[in-house]
């Protein structure tokens, strides 16, 4: 494997392992203010975030790359609203999924076909995630202040 490739799927490790964080402190955030189901839903996150990383981690290492795990940038730990949660959520997805596609673009460069073909399901799930950050968002504004119990009961429904 490439260096540079090594080096930005390193680096990827780094953003899922950060994007575990603050799924957490998001969820830490909502447990905080009694908010059950946002919290759940956002623990699960922070589990599937952990699992890409792993992904990602195996996969540098059957290459026979070297994992360099690095400082964890610390999250914020509060938000003013529900709402505002998810929109840093949605945020931070559109960034993973930028990263992603940039270490598709350097694979294609690079010839790397088995990083591009692995990197397919990470292009695939970054939509599955995004939309489903979108779909909440557009459940939390149509809901109100007075819906924001029914869509946390209905998140706290997630599994792990």
């Amino acid at each position: 494997m490439k260096e540079e490739i090594l080096n930005a799927l390193n680096d990827q490790v780094n953003l899922e392992l950060y994007s575990a964080y603050i799924y957490q402190a998001m969820g830490a955030h909502f447990a905080s203010e009694g908010w059950e189901g946002f919290s759940a839903w956002m623990d699960a996150q922070a589990q599937e975030e952990m699992e890409h990383a792993r992904r990602i981690y195996d996969f540098i290492d059957e290459r026979g790359g070297r994992v360099e795990l690095m400082e964890i940038e610390k999250p914020p730990f509060a938000w003013d609203s529900v709402s505002a949660a998810f929109e840093d959520a949605l945020e931070h997805e559109k960034k993973v999924t930028e990263s992603i596609h940039e270490i598709v673009t350097l694979a294609r460069r690079e010839d790397d076909y088995a990083t591009e073909s692995f990197l397919q399901w990470f292009v695939d799930e970054q939509v599955e995630e995004e939309d489903t950050v979108e779909t909440i968002l557009d459940k939390l504004e149509k809901a109100g202040e007075a819906g924001l119990y029914i869509i946390d009961k209905e998140l706290g429904q997630r599994g792990h």
